[in-house]
């Protein structure tokens, strides 16, 4: 069973609270098996509503398998480095009306490449107990040199004196992406599963579905709100 429990909060000092107790929890290690079924998941917003989308897809033929989607009313405010609080409920439901069970999960966000060592990727990861891997358009935290032009080509991302990433090209001359482990994983895999993912693309096709998606669900809900 998917849970929603501590991914709701009241307010910042006990969503501090939580993300320190489950920060603990976090393990970065190899995958134990290589996944069958990985999905990407993705959050939108409109005033009052967040939609969160969950996209399934057959690893390594990246074929396409199913979407879900839950719509729940926004319950804690934008506060960077709190993301899961905001987005993780919907996420989570849309994860739960899958008909297969994901093995591994790709979240438009940060893993342990977060001020706190917890993003929401490692957040999930550790609710959910499964497999999770950050990938975020923007680098959040730590310091990098540029990776070559070529697919494939990386550089590590450093924080605090440790490695906490990869910053990794996924396309020709193309920006790079930043991926960081979330949970049950180690940085080589994640690189490793991410190009796999991005087939033709910058951004792995999951997460590119699952965006497009929850797009198309923000309009719809936007203009429902604002009749």
């Amino acid at each position: 069973m998917l849970s929603l429990s501590h991914a709701v909060a009241s307010d910042i000092a006990e969503a501090r609270e939580i993300q320190e107790s489950l920060r603990k929890k976090i393990r970065i290690a190899h995958l134990r098996k290589t996944p069958r079924f990985v999905a990407g998941v993705d959050a939108a917003f409109t005033e009052d509503m967040v939609i969160g989308v969950a996209c399934l897809y057959q690893y390594p033929e990246m074929i396409h398998l199913e979407n879900a989607h839950a719509v729940a009313e926004i319950s804690f405010p934008y506060v960077p480095g709190f993301l899961t609080f905001r987005e993780g409920p919907a996420i989570i439901t849309a994860l739960s009306r899958l008909t297969k069970k994901p093995d591994l999960i790709l979240v438009d966000g940060q893993g342990i490449a977060h001020p706190k060592g917890i993003g929401i990727a490692s957040h999930l990861g550790v609710l959910l107990k499964m497999p999770t891997i950050g990938c975020a358009k923007s680098r959040l935290i730590g310091e990098y040199t540029e990776p070559g032009k070529n697919r494939g080509e990386w550089s590590p991302l450093r924080y605090n004196g440790k490695i906490v990433g990869s910053v990794l090209r996924t396309r020709d001359n193309t920006r790079a992406l930043f991926v960081s482990p979330g949970h049950k994983i180690n940085i080589e895999e994640c690189r490793e599963i991410v190009l796999n993912c991005a087939t033709g693309y910058r951004i792995p096709e999951p997460l590119r579905r699952a965006d497009r998606i929850s797009r198309a669900l923000k309009r719809k809900f936007s203009e429902m709100e604002s009749l």
